[in-house]
């Protein structure tokens, strides 16, 4: 693990820490955490972009899309 130093606002550090207690965590591995949810993130939009640009290029036929018979029997939905 490596250390570094970052900058950060005043008010950002007072909420870190705050939720770093609350959670009985260290600002450190709290930050750690937001690093790689934030980095997960923007992994799964890239792969949702690739689909979509995929299915652009080479959309559904209309046989893929269809069910058999029976596959989606869900029954009828009424309301309550």
């Amino acid at each position: 693990m490596r250390t570094i130093q970052m900058t950060l606002d005043d008010d950002l550090v007072t909420a870190i820490d705050e939720l770093a207690g609350r959670l009985g965590a260290t600002r450190s591995a709290l930050t750690r955490q937001a690093l790689r949810d934030v980095l997960r993130k923007h992994e799964v939009e890239a792969m949702e972009r690739r689909e979509r640009a995929g299915y652009a290029r080479v959309p559904e036929s209309p046989s893929e899309l269809a069910f058999p018979p029976g596959e989606q029997a869900w029954g009828e939905w009424e309301p309550n």
